[in-house]
């Protein structure tokens, strides 16, 4: 059995915080996941116009395969500065690689953004984007609690027709290992079963954390074409949503790795299409390795990732449930409150 953490964030897992900043009249914003120690992570990458920095570090191939954050962000490849800004702030504080005494050391802080430059935003920054500004006042403000909806690099999200944004969602097994989910919804494909006021994700969802909406028994299936509510006329990097999996179980890259791909069906669990090519669709996958794995590993791995994988798809409804309108953007609970 399992069950929502106390506060049904990512933060549940403990030893991380986030933060999150966002420039109103931009409409868009940062969110930092941070963690008090350096982590092993790894990272899968489904979408077909991906924006992402320091992927291939977390290849478990590869020789360092830690992150000390993870920013994620608004501003396509603008947004990617964000990890400068946590780089430079963790590096005053000696986290990282340090390869020789009395040097700087080497934060590693991958990053993945979303395309929200046609939101009507007024994005005239020149040559000062504002995207490592808002990383340093994110990390300033993070904590085990945050909100959902337009905060952080969801201020300026859309989730197909629907206003998108930030959601979260955590999982406690009843052996006490914790699971969560951090996500930034900015589809092309919409949470939404055509039709319905339900969110895709409906079967995982906890104490009607996303409204408690259900079918109705009259209900006899859905057209298997593109459904009307995807954000129309999408053009090519315009998507993405981008996401952190955590756990407190102790977990090896390439176990990691697995698990990230695990993670990612959740995707396919809340959204309608899913890993198109014009989304960007990435997931982080860390280990605070708090919590030893019980043998057989592959049994804990194939649960962990299915928790993942759920605590994913309930973080991305949870994201478009707490949206608001913004000018043209309509949330989720005003298209519904009118019909």
């Amino acid at each position: 059995m399992t069950h929502p953490g106390p506060r049904n964030l990512i933060t549940d897992v403990k030893g991380l915080r986030v933060g999150q900043a966002e420039d109103a009249t931009a409409r868009t914003g940062v969110t930092v996941l941070l963690t008090e120690a350096s982590c092993a992570a790894a990272v899968d990458v489904r979408g077909g116009a991906p924006g992402t920095r320091e992927t291939e570090a977390l290849d478990p191939v590869s020789l360092g395969g830690i992150v000390d954050a993870i920013t994620l962000a608004g501003g396509s490849v603008y947004g990617l500065d964000a990890a400068s800004g946590a780089m430079a702030w963790l590096g005053t504080r000696g986290r990282g690689f340090q390869f020789a005494p009395n040097t700087p050391t080497a934060p590693i802080v991958p990053a993945a953004i979303i395309f929200d430059l046609l939101n009507g935003g007024k994005k005239d920054w020149g040559e000062t984007p504002p995207y490592r500004a808002l990383a340093l006042d994110a990390i300033a403000h993070a904590g085990e609690d945050f909100a959902l909806g337009n905060h952080g690099a969801g201020l300026g999200a859309r989730s197909g027709f629907y206003k998108g944004g930030t959601g979260s969602a955590s999982a406690v097994t009843d052996d006490g290992f914790t699971v969560g989910a951090l996500a930034i919804v900015n589809s092309v494909g919409s949470p939404i079963i055509p039709g319905t006021d339900v969110f895709w994700a409906f079967p995982y969802e906890q104490n009607a954390e996303f409204g408690g909406r259900r079918l109705e028994a009259k209900f006899s299936g859905i057209d298997l074409d593109l459904p009307d509510d995807i954000k129309g006329g999408a053009p090519a990097s315009a998507n993405t949503t981008i996401a952190v999996v955590a756990t407190d179980a102790d977990l090896t890259r390439v176990e990691l790795k697995r698990l990230a791909i695990m993670a990612a069906d959740g995707f396919a669990r809340a959204l309608r299409p899913v890993h198109a090519p014009t989304d960007g669709d990435t997931v982080f996958a860390l280990s605070t390795a708090k919590r030893a794995l019980p043998e057989p590993r592959f049994k804990s791995i194939m649960r962990m990732g299915s928790l993942a994988a759920d605590c994913l798809a309930r973080a991305i409804a949870r994201g478009v449930y707490a949206a608001e309108t913004i000018g043209e953007m309509k949330s989720y609970k005003d298209v519904f409150s009118r019909r």
